[in-house]
């Protein structure tokens, strides 16, 4: 089993459009699903830099990150930054 640092993501989280938060990980796929509300309804989405944005409204309601495993690298200065807005 790899070794993971979960804790390295406590900052992250912390400031997370929302206090619960749903992961799901295809690994076949690659595709990692991330949720801040069940269900979504999304009614929007944005698509930049293999991350796909889902908004109901103006609200960041989840995440799809496709090639989820690229982000596994230790090269930090090529991948892409979360971007969210919190209304």
């Amino acid at each position: 089993m790899a070794e993971v640092n979960l804790l390295k993501s406590i900052p992250y989280l912390l400031t997370a459009p929302s206090s619960r938060i749903w992961i799901d990980y295809d690994e076949e796929a690659d595709v990692l699903y991330i949720s801040f509300r069940k269900p979504q309804r999304a009614n929007d989405s944005l698509l930049e830099d293999n991350i796909i944005y889902h908004y109901r409204d103006r609200d960041l309601v989840g995440l799809t990150v496709l090639k989820a495993s690229d982000f596994n690298s230790g090269d930090s200065e090529n991948k892409p930054a979360l971007r969210y807005s919190l209304c």
